[in-house]
């Protein structure tokens, strides 16, 4: 019995079991995936409890991308890189191997004649999926990114951070509250929770009149996969955007997850029928 989980906090509107679990149907894998809320001061005693308790690996998300890593091992190149996991493999010796799939979902996503070399992006947001936005858009050629944040002080150290990173990248960070002519930029992508069911769900990050500004061809990636269309997606097609929506990468990165962990790669349009099957019923 293959053993999988979750954990983060809150996970009220996870879909990940129902993803995964069509993940493992699809490749005949008998197992399960739990879905394990934890807050950041219980992260040290969730670790012991998946050793002790025999699971082969596990998801992590919001607040516990950045912190899990300094429980792990090893780390592969993109979690390096972007300073945050989201894949967890337990080893036989129970020993633990981060990975990055959210980067490779993030890309994925992105259709492939989008042509953004030697573009400008724009990041609503410096947590922890911005950084893996970063890297996805610096591996497609982006040479400018402007990062939009709640509080500039608070987020100068993950700025800072990506810099060195990535020295032929221009970084600029703006208050989110005070967003500027986005009309320079070839994609938006918001990495806050604005939008999402539970959190905000009927507001965009953008206003209208911002998104009245954009380029014709500028494209509007909203990581946000629940609802899958939101009010900045659907602001974003009433003016005749491009958008992306937050559920493609979300599957992307999952299956993924599933490579690591099993060796095997899992039906993605199973699981995406399996998310929408889940969403429908929200």
């Amino acid at each position: 019995m293959f053993k999988l989980g979750l954990i983060g906090y809150p996970l009220g509107h996870s879909i990940s079991a129902a993803i995964h679990s069509a993940a493992m149907k699809s490749i005949d894998v008998e197992g399960i995936y739990d879905v394990l809320e934890t807050p950041p001061e219980d992260l040290i005693s969730r670790i012991k409890f998946l050793k002790t308790q025999n699971y082969n690996g596990f998801n992590v998300t919001i607040p516990l991308k950045v912190p899990v890593s300094l429980f792990l091992d090893e780390i592969d190149d993109y979690s390096n890189i972007a300073g945050c996991v989201n894949t967890v493999k337990i080893n036989a010796d129970k020993t633990l191997f981060g990975y990055n799939t959210d980067i490779y979902g993030f890309k994925m996503a992105i259709p492939l004649d989008v042509n953004l070399k030697n573009k400008n992006a724009s990041i609503l947001g410096t947590g922890g999926a911005s950084r893996a936005a970063v890297v996805g858009l610096a591996e497609l050629g982006v040479t400018e990114i402007d990062m939009y944040t709640r509080n500039i002080i608070n987020a100068n150290q993950t700025i800072n951070y990506l810099r060195a990173q990535f020295p032929n990248i221009k970084f600029s960070a703006y208050q989110i509250q005070n967003i500027r002519d986005l009309s320079h930029t070839s994609i938006i992508v918001n990495c806050t929770p604005i939008g999402m069911r539970g959190y905000m769900m009927n507001e965009s990050p953008l206003e209208e009149d911002d998104i009245k500004k954009l380029k014709e061809d500028t494209i509007v990636y909203d990581i946000v996969y629940n609802p899958t269309k939101t009010k900045l997606i659907s602001l974003a097609q009433k003016h005749g955007l491009r958008t992306i929506g937050g559920l493609d990468m979300l599957i992307m990165q999952a299956q993924r997850a599933q490579i690591i962990w099993t060796g095997r790669t899992p039906d993605a349009n199973l699981m995406k029928i399996a998310a929408l099957e889940v969403l429908a019923e929200n």
